[in-house]
């Protein structure tokens, strides 16, 4: 079964379904006051982390009012415009919509830069809905079958916002000898301004100039719809139960008209976080086991398997397409006619776009309102990456890493599959081209030559200064469930202990939507702007450990080690690490550590060597490093398979003295940041 399909259709029912319960029954103008009720049909869920979430719609429902010639409503014909109000929403965060650069050359002083993507739209046009009752014989040209028409199309200062009194007046008219509508021109029916442009200060967002008519056909009401209203969920936080935590919308109208609103406070979203993320193993069969760690001494390439990344969908349309596919041929990343898919007042698309509409695509310069510039993005940020480290990244989400058989990047599934397909882009702001899915860029990423990798598809990302970073972008994805998005992460590094490359330390990753600071300042990216791309989020992640380079180990006890009362102690540590098996020779220096009596500091030796006769190996006399010392001394070498030898013996060796040799003991230690662990086999170690 095809969820999206039923999806899209059960968001065309509920907008049937609400434009229905609009149909209020009553006589029309002319009978009591104009009062308009305010609704959600369905409020969304919000992510916590967004900074430019989508509200529900904002539905007033109007009915009642004077008739036309009635001396508060101008005669039909009339040179004289309707009354206009201003229609304001309110919210307890700012609201975040794209403010779009309109062209006129002298802006209207009220609303200077803030015009915005959000609109007002009077009797659902474009819809192609029913208004009238049965029987209705008006034109099929008004209300829902009105064609979308921008106020301001003329270029006009004040029309950039609304009705004002050079701006774009509405007049009444009488159509086919009965029915009063709204007309552009006084005479004759010509199209209306029926969408309307929101100016944003702050928490609110204002419709300036909103033509009244009272509605003028028995059982027929007047509907306003406020769409492509985005706020800063972040400011308002989750509360303690997910889901719970209503965003609340204050409908107020203000202007010459007076039009009460009924139920003037609406719920238009619901809080809740929309990602939770985690570190998995390279079977994907479970959590990353750590530590994770690495050997300094070990080479390790062409590439590595490390880990798993794993980005969960905390509710089902958390994770969004740019927009909603058009049709089973054409995908969400591949519309070839963004601004002309989406654009069905009250439809629900679940796309990180609202209502689109490229009526102002000639008036604005920049991205049309309702279009977002991308779809969900997910971002990695690696930090504090040991020196001479690669790190590389799958191209799509992946199953695995354990071979090529189902672990790779799979091709993106044709038109509206459900199948969850995300992919590599360039950064996190890079703006979708409007006729193709984006595409792992030519520059900034790199294929190193590996068959089974380079089958699956993979990228370099390039580390600075310890750092880097990976973005991916939903492609497709399910509305209907909560989706896991995995991609793999692989290592790469020419072991060189000697000069102590890659030097031991531990990397971390952070998981998070996209963009996030420092994209952006956090002031800006909570605020309404012309310029930062949409969607935007909050950081909310927290580092997690992905892997450590570790050195390569070997500890040594030597159990009794005395330079007192006439005895001391001489002490050979060799450095074994060249023999016919296949040992990668290896070299370093070995920390010499005192307890007991008279103990001094730590003591650092020479770099031994492996293989030759000098300096392979370091010989002292207790006496010399450790005077008057009497304990036990434990030494840690930064590489594998040293041993030790210590012979006590009385200073001198008279005649009659003795003397004990002994092989130091090989400590096995667990300390994760350590290697020196030994197998079962005699001399083996833990690689």
């Amino acid at each position: 079964m095809n969820f999206r399909r039923w999806i899209t259709a059960l968001a065309v029912l509920a907008l049937f379904a609400g434009l229905a319960s609009a149909q209020v029954a009553n006589s029309g103008a002319g009978t009591g006051s104009l009062s308009c009720t305010a609704s959600v049909a369905v409020p969304p869920v919000l992510r916590t982390e967004g900074l430019t979430e989508l509200v529900g719609d904002i539905v007033l429902t109007c009915s009642g009012g004077p008739a036309p010639g009635s001396g508060v409503v101008p005669a039909a014909g009339s040179s004289t415009p309707l009354s206009t109000v201003n229609v304001t929403v309110s919210f307890a965060t700012n609201v975040t919509s794209r403010l779009l650069a309109y062209s006129a050359v002298t802006p209207s002083s009220v609303t200077a830069a803030n015009t915005s993507e959000a609109l007002l739209l009077i009797d659902e046009p474009g819809s192609g809905l029913a208004i009238g009752p049965a029987g209705y014989a008006g034109p099929g040209n008004i209300g829902p079958g009105a064609v979308q028409s921008l106020c301001g199309v003329g270029g006009v200062p004040d029309s950039l916002v609304g009705a004002g009194p050079t701006g774009c007046p509405q007049y009444v008219v009488q159509n086919s000898g009965f029915d009063y509508v709204m007309s552009s021109t006084p005479v004759t029916y010509t199209s209306p301004a029926n969408v309307y442009s929101g100016v944003v200060n702050s928490n609110q967002v204002t419709f300036y100039g909103i033509p009244i008519l009272p509605p003028t056909s028995a059982g027929v009401s007047r509907v306003f719809r406020i769409t492509n209203v985005r706020i800063n969920a972040n400011a308002l936080g989750g509360g303690a139960l997910s889901g719970t935590a209503p965003v609340l919308a204050s409908v107020s109208i203000s202007g010459s008209t007076s039009v009460p609103v009924n139920q003037p406070v609406q719920t238009a979203g619901f809080l809740q976080s929309g990602l939770s993320t985690s570190t998995r193993n390279i079977g994907n069969t479970g959590g990353l086991g750590l530590p994770n760690n690495f050997n300094q001494c070990s080479t390790q390439g062409v590439v590595t398997p490390m880990a798993i990344l794993r980005y969960s969908e905390n509710f089902g349309t958390a994770f969004k397409t740019r927009v909603a596919p058009l049709s089973a041929t054409i995908g969400a990343g591949q519309a070839t006619n963004v601004t002309g898919g989406q654009n069905v007042p009250g439809a629900i698309y679940n796309s990180e776009s609202g209502f689109v509409t490229g009526l102002i695509s000639g008036n604005v310069t920049g991205s049309s309102a309702g279009l977002a510039d991308y779809g969900t993005r997910l971002k990695a940020v690696f930090n504090s990456i040991p020196t001479g480290v690669r790190i590389f990244v799958s191209t799509t989400n992946v199953v695995n890493l354990t071979g090529l058989s189902g672990s790779g990047a799979a091709s993106q599934p044709a038109g509206n599959s459900t199948n969850s397909f995300a992919q590599l882009v360039i950064n996190d702001t890079t703006i979708d081209g409007n006729g193709s899915a984006p595409t792992v860029p030519a520059s900034g990423y790199t294929s190193p030559s590996n068959s089974v990798l380079q089958l699956n598809g993979y990228a370099e990302l390039p580390v600075v200064n310890g750092s880097t970073a990976a973005v991916w972008e939903i492609i497709n994805t399910n509305a209907a469930t909560s989706e896991n998005f995995d991609f793999g992460v692989w290592l790469a590094y020419t072991a060189s202990p000697g000069t102590n490359s890659p030097p031991p330390g531990t990397a971390t990753v952070n998981l998070s939507f996209a963009p996030i600071p420092p994209d952006f300042t956090a002031s800006a990216g909570a605020a309404a702007s012309s310029s930062l791309t949409v969607p935007r989020f909050a950081d909310t992640s927290t580092a997690l450990q992905i892997f450590s380079v570790v050195p390569c180990t070997t500890t040594l006890l030597f159990p009794f080690v005395s330079s007192q009362l006439g005895f001391d102690t001489g002490i050979a540590i060799m450095n074994t690490t060249t023999d016919p098996f296949g040992t990668k020779p290896q070299a370093g220096t070995c920390a010499l550590n005192f307890y007991g009596q008279n103990a001094p500091p730590q003591y650092i030796t020479p770099v031994m060597a492996s293989g030759s006769p000098d300096p392979s190996k370091y010989t002292f006399e207790a006496s010399v490093i450790a005077p008057n010392f009497e304990g036990y001394m434990i030494a840690v070498c930064n590489f594998q398979l040293a041993h030790g030898y210590a012979f006590i013996s009385p200073l001198g060796l008279p005649g009659n003295g003795w003397a004990q040799g002994y092989l130091a003991l090989v400590l096995t230690v667990t300390n994760p940041t350590t290697t020196s662990g030994r197998t079962g086999l005699p001399g083996g170690i833990s690689q």
